[in-house]
């Protein structure tokens, strides 16, 4: 049985943008691949545990504001429904 991908595409800051780009010339490969190995590997290492999931999300600076607008968005018909995608 052949293996299951899912594409997930990722904006980071300038300061990570520059982490990784740099750490792609120092080991002489994309960007790309570093970038699915790293979230590989803190996927492997993260806990499931709701209470650590849930700690994980509070710390990721301005989340729960955006998350807000995303369903203000929704509610006010910005967004595109799933049977268009």
């Amino acid at each position: 049985m052949a293996a299951r991908t899912t594409r997930v595409n990722v904006i980071l800051d300038g300061e990570h943008a520059v982490k990784l780009r740099r750490l792609a010339e120092r080991t002489h490969t994309n960007p790309g691949t570093i970038a699915r190995s790293l979230l590989a590997s803190a996927l492997e290492e993260a806990d499931p545990d709701p209470r650590n999931v849930t700690a994980l999300l509070d710390g990721i600076p301005g989340a729960w504001d955006r998350a807000e607008q995303g369903l203000a968005d929704a509610r006010a018909g910005l967004g595109t429904p799933l049977a268009d995608l």
